[in-house]
């Protein structure tokens, strides 16, 4: 498949023409090095457009029927499943994924929105007590132009579960994909939503850089915005929007501990283990960043991850013949490097890998981590496994809670008993019991505290919540006089 084919059917025209005008960049494939397309790069005055525009059309899509809204959305879904291996290659080969990681981003964004489309035709509301001659009711309203900033990992997913139950609940959405994923987390995104009939103007795609993302942090026509990426970014995204007062959702990043009590199937654990620290290169905020197993079980945990990380195969992902592709471009990689240099002259001992080739970075083991070195401390973002070594479940519960923040923790045991003991008490917004860390539903709540964001902020339940306000609304059979 070539990249004129996909071009054709993804259509980019549907990206806004103020933004084509502002400059252009390539979109490279980072297991090639190959131009994938050019797109258009918006700066602030590009944002102030977009958000007028978009408010006009969420004032339409508002008095749209929720039958015909549902229609849209399932209409999408059906697009997505059309044309899932042409869009499944393209996000593998922009995001450096294995297909089958390109498959699941296809797969869940059409889960996505046939989930959305059952959300305008949910009661949005509640009648509450009042005296005779009142009703009282509390009613969802949409928030009005919604800004979604994704990062590069899993750019679809992390566009889409904002994307579509922001425009279900009544929504505008102005998306600001990151520059190097642009179209897996905008442009597609778009294509699609124009065929499956969505009003133009309500789903605008805006890629650019710092200008761009804080133009529309500080817009007064966007009143929310839904952001994942670092917590270096979260922290100025909230602190604009804080001065703004505007809402916003943030999911961010961490240090997520896999907890390896001495009971548990080392041949088990040590799947669990690698596919928690290598899949998709490590570039997962759920990523299994510290692996903690009992002293007696330690040796032979390094052997069998050590066995594991040399054998899986690296290379382009979209072949279809790897385990493990190229991160995203070479500041990433000149990162995680350098932590792994540090961790090692900090005492960590190299058992495998720590070695690169262009982008690719092979599978890394490092052993005899502890607190201080920056593979325990910070979230690597590689395909790194860090094992530390504790002595009792109370040890490992106090290293597993040793960090700013964590999305996800996880429990291996013979005993599930005592792994809920243990996961009881991790402080993390997800926990796993006889799992690994990288674990996401479409219906879960998804969030962390500290540093991993700002709770469970996204998905399921916690999309009305998210995507609308209340609004108290009282109706009187005819007006009375007041003592005034």
């Amino acid at each position: 498949m070539g990249t004129t084919e996909t071009n054709a059917w993804l259509d980019f025209s549907a990206t806004p023409p103020a933004a084509l005008g502002h400059g252009v960049r390539q979109v490279m494939e980072p297991a090639t090095g190959e131009v994938l397309c050019t797109v258009g790069i918006a700066n602030a005055a590009d944002v102030a457009n977009a958000t007028a525009v978009a408010a006009a059309a969420q004032a339409q899509w508002v008095s749209v029927h929720p039958r015909e809204k549902a229609d849209i959305f399932r209409r999408a879904a059906s697009l997505f499943e059309k044309h899932f291996d042409t869009l499944a290659l393209f996000v593998a080969r922009e995001t450096g994924g294995i297909l089958p990681k390109g498959q699941h981003e296809i797969r869940e964004a059409a889960l996505l929105c046939n989930l959305a489309a059952g959300m305008p035709l949910q009661a949005q509301g509640q009648v509450l007590p009042s005296q005779h001659g009142r009703t009282s009711l509390a009613r969802r309203v949409p928030h009005g132009v919604v800004g979604v900033i994704s990062p590069f990992n899993f750019p679809l997913i992390l566009a889409i579960r904002a994307v579509a139950p922001a425009l279900a609940a009544g929504n505008a959405v102005i998306i600001k994909p990151d520059t190097r994923t642009p179209v897996s987390g905008g442009l597609m995104l778009a294509s699609v939503f124009a065929q499956a009939g969505l009003p133009a103007g309500l789903l605008q795609v805006l890629p650019g850089d710092a200008e761009a993302g804080e133009a529309l942090v500080t817009d007064p026509l966007v009143p929310m915005i839904a952001f994942t990426g670092s917590p270096a970014v979260g922290r100025r995204i909230g602190e604009l929007a804080g001065r703004h007062l505007k809402k916003v959702s943030l999911e961010l990043g961490g240090s997520n501990a896999l907890v390896i009590l001495d009971d548990a199937d080392l041949d088990i654990a040590a799947s669990n283990a690698a596919w928690g620290a290598f899949f998709h290169q490590g570039q997962i905020c759920m990523a299994s960043n510290r692996i903690l197993v009992h002293e007696s079980m330690v040796q032979g945990l390094i052997e069998k991850m050590v066995a594991k990380a040399t054998h899986l195969p690296v290379g382009n992902g979209a072949s279809g013949q790897v385990a493990l592709g190229p991160v995203i471009d070479a500041k990433q990689r000149d990162r995680i490097h350098q932590i792994v240099q540090d961790s090692i002259a900090a005492g960590a001992k190299l058992e495998a890998g720590g070695t690169f080739d262009g982008l690719f970075y092979q599978p890394t083991v490092l052993s005899g981590v502890r607190p201080g070195m920056r593979v325990f401390d910070e979230e690597t973002f590689g395909p790194v496994a860090n094992i530390i070594s504790y002595r009792s479940d109370a040890e490992a519960v106090a290293l597993a809670n040793q960090h700013q923040g964590s999305l996800a923790s996880a429990v291996i045991s013979a005993s599930v008993g005592r792994a809920m003991a243990v996961g009881r008490q991790l402080k993390s917004g997800m926990v796993h019991i006889n799992d690994q860390t990288v674990n996401d539903e479409c219906v879960n709540p998804f969030g962390g505290p500290g540093i991993a964001g700002n709770g469970t902020s996204v998905g399921g339940p916690a999309d009305w919540e998210e995507y609308t306000q209340w609004q108290w609304v009282t109706i009187k059979d005819h007006a009375t006089a007041y003592p005034f």
